[in-house]
């Protein structure tokens, strides 16, 4: 990984060789070394390793993305008589003064939904239109196809479900507390509190 030591703040920390197009970031955010992404909302706290490929993604607070991981990735129209770009991109290949704006449109529109606190491993691919639950864990080199629940860990090709982080009263109780949402002052006031085993902090944190 290519996490720094330096003192992240308000604005994005970005590594060298990386393109970003219509993108933005919240606090204390890092964006690897040749990262590249496209149409995407990087939230508060999250950070992503090296060669990550990022589009058409709403990634939540504290989301830990390791190298190597692309997320959204675009299709091309199998539905056509032809796969190529040249179908799509005819003014690339000089067979027409424009480009079919609406396949583009329609690929934007296809949003990928990463939760908070979500851990995603190393070279994980994450396809469109997939939503990760908060919490949930992607194992390195899973390959996500549908959905992923809250507080889950899935792994494999297709990614399946192993288990779940923590038993369900747990999980609603974390979900219900949504630290993710605290202010830094607050985070740092309980800091502690994030090293004491999972009953401690629900018990001392949620509130019926």
């Amino acid at each position: 990984m290519n996490i720094s030591n330096k003192q992240l703040d308000k604005e994005v920390l970005i590594h060298d060789n990386t393109d970003i197009k219509n993108c933005e970031f919240g606090i204390y955010t890092e964006v690897g070394m040749s990262n590249f992404l496209e149409n995407s909302t990087i939230g508060d706290y999250s950070y992503t390793g090296q060669f990550c490929f990022i589009q058409n993604t709403q990634v939540g607070k504290f989301s830990n993305i390791a190298a190597m991981v692309r997320i959204g990735p675009t299709d091309h129209p199998y539905d056509r008589p032809s796969l190529h770009h040249f179908t799509y991109r005819k003014k690339m290949y000089g067979f027409s003064d424009t480009d079919d704006s609406e396949f583009f449109n329609r690929r934007q529109a296809r949003i990928t939904s990463i939760g908070h606190d979500t851990w995603i491993g190393h070279g994980a691919i994450i396809s469109p239109e997939v939503t990760v639950g908060d919490g949930a864990v992607i194992g390195a080199g899973a390959v996500v196809t549908k959905d992923v629940e809250p507080y889950s860990i899935v792994v494999g090709v297709p990614a399946k479900e192993i288990k779940k982080r923590f038993n369900d009263e747990i999980i609603e109780a974390l979900l219900h507390i949504r630290w993710w949402d605290w202010s830094h002052e607050k985070i740092k006031e309980c800091i502690d509190d994030f090293h004491l085993p999972i009953e401690e902090f629900i018990h001392k944190h949620y509130r019926n």
